[in-house]
């Protein structure tokens, strides 16, 4: 009985085990495959972020050593420097010059960091040397109290206060901490209330007489070096940054004093070399090379707001010889180079010429003047100059010449040569009226001579007027020559080639059509159609 019920209840039972575990396989196995997927996935997920870090960590780019490009370096923060972006570090930049000054050259590295500082001088045979991420920056005042106290403040009301008669430093703080409710325990900081305090005055530029501005002295650069020989600026793509929208807020205000100072200038120096590194928001004109001879630039960026900077022109080369600027990309509020040898009576009587300069692989971009200019500040001369292998791109011009009755000086032996239009509003300008001038001494009898200036190889599209050349009676334009021209046009009128007071010729076939004041030769110099009258006035439209 008992054998009995043990067999019935063992076959009873081994059909529904066997059917219950057939039943739960599936279920296991889909558990478990989901469960294996899951952990696979985020084993996945895992290996991929460990070797992203190992990658990043041991086998990507490192970061950048300092070459020694120098036999002997310093290091800007072993002077005492921070580069917090808030403690001032001038004293540490001219504590680092002085040192090198005294050993007789030397290499100064500012590593990544932003070093906050007025201006400071270099000196010979050195080498500033800005390393990945270092960022040089011109003070100032609104935006260093705006990062102390974490406050937006009105740089307008601070302005008009400070500008009334009588105000001390002590009310300058009380100004402050009652309107921002800012702490007056940091004087340090609250020194700093006039930007300008700390921007040395300067005696105006001999060729430029009274100040380019304002008559009288002018602020000195940001960073500024004169009779020098051997400078080197040079790094990682490191910047310089004049933090100029103070000084263009305070300019269009009419609240300065003087002529603002440019973001780098060096003046009767030699041998000057400046390369991989970032030039941007300059109080004035950003890159200024004055009466300097063997000056290379190369590999440098420079940007500016395109409106509301004024006057911030990238490089301008003035009273230079032998100067090379290439590979470099600049856009600016202003030209992006202007060549210049002094204004007017001065600039003819410091009678010093910018000679031999060749401009070649450069992307500019300017809105409100030209890619690259000569003019119009070129009493002393400019000659020898070659622009090659040059792209102007959404810009107002191209290229412009421009000087006026006064200016006297010359501008000759000029050559452009492919040159690449890119929707410019005027593509070539040649103006002879650009009648603005430093005092009312200047002799309106002394009249510039524009002679030899030769276009070969241009190319555009989207361009609205190609060519402009506004000559005159008084001061004619001679012997321009275009080859090799192809540009594509958005001006639906019929003068775009405009030309007035212009002698020269065209060879072979141009698009648009040229002017009938230049006389049109083949491509193996036979004389195709001669000019009608090389005093026409063909201009209708003002750029």
């Amino acid at each position: 009985m008992v054998d009995s019920l043990r067999f019935s209840r063992s076959t009873s039972f081994r059909p529904d085990s066997r059917r219950t575990l057939l039943q739960w396989i599936p279920q296991f196995l889909s558990f478990h495959r989901t469960l294996l997927a899951l952990i696979w996935a985020l084993g996945f997920v895992f290996i991929i972020a460990w070797q992203r870090a190992a990658v990043d960590r041991f086998w990507g780019p490192p970061s950048r050593s300092i070459p020694r490009l120098r036999p002997l370096v310093f290091n800007l923060a072993d002077f005492g420097a921070v580069g917090d972006g808030i403690t001032v570090n001038t004293k540490a930049f001219e504590r680092a010059v002085s040192e090198i000054r005294r050993r007789g050259g030397g290499q100064l590295n500012v590593e990544a960091g932003r070093w906050l500082t007025a201006p400071f001088n270099l000196t010979s045979h050195m080498t500033l040397f800005l390393a990945q991420n270092a960022v040089i920056l011109g003070i100032d005042t609104i935006l260093l109290l705006s990062s102390v106290y974490s406050v937006q403040f009105d740089s307008m009301k601070i302005f008009k206060f400070q500008m009334e008669k009588g105000h001390s430093y002590q009310d300058n703080l009380s100004f402050i901490c009652y309107e921002y409710r800012a702490p007056d325990t940091v004087p340090a900081v609250l020194n700093f209330l006039q930007d300008e305090n700390h921007w040395l005055l300067m005696p105006p530029l001999p060729s430029y007489g009274f100040g380019r501005e304002r008559a009288g002295p002018r602020y000195g650069s940001l960073i500024h070096g004169q009779n020098l020989t051997d400078v080197v600026i040079t790094g990682h793509n490191g910047t310089i940054n004049g933090q100029g929208q103070t000084w263009w807020t305070k300019y269009r205000k009419n609240l300065l004093n003087y002529t603002r100072g440019p973001l780098l200038q060096l003046m009767w120096s030699r041998d000057i070399h400046i390369s991989d590194v970032t030039l941007r928001d300059s109080p004035f004109w950003t890159l200024h090379p004055y009466d300097c001879q063997n000056v290379t630039i190369s590999n440098v960026t420079i940007l500016a707001p395109l409106s509301g900077a004024p006057n911030t022109d990238g490089i301008d080369p003035d009273s230079c010889k032998n100067v090379l600027i290439e590979n470099s990309y600049i856009s600016v509020g202003d030209d992006g180079i202007a060549i210049k040898s002094g204004w007017d009576q001065y600039g003819i009587a410091y009678g010093r010429p910018s000679a031999n300069i060749l401009i070649r692989n450069v992307v500019v971009r300017s809105m409100i003047s030209a890619g690259v200019s000569i003019g119009s500040e070129m009493s002393g001369g400019v000659t020898n100059v070659t622009v090659e292998n040059l792209l102007v791109w959404n810009s107002k011009r191209g290229i412009r010449i421009k000087t006026s009755a006064g200016r006297g000086g010359f501008v000759q032996h000029i050559t452009y040569q492919n040159l690449t239009l890119d929707n410019v509003r005027v593509g070539i300008v040649i103006k002879t009226d650009y009648n603005e001038h430093p005092d009312e001494g200047y002799n309106p009898n002394a009249l510039p001579l524009i002679e030899d200036i030769r276009f070969d190889g241009i190319r555009g599209q989207g361009v609205r007027i190609p060519v402009r050349i506004y000559g005159s009676q008084e001061i004619p334009v001679r012997n321009v020559s275009f080859k090799d021209m192809l540009v594509g046009i958005t001006y639906k009128k019929k003068r775009i080639f405009q030309c007035s007071y212009v002698q020269g010729h065209v060879i072979g076939t141009i698009f648009p059509a040229p002017c009938e004041n230049l006389d049109v030769y083949d491509e193996q110099g036979r004389l195709v159609r001669p000019s009608t009258s090389q005093s026409s006035d063909d201009t209708e439209y003002d750029p």
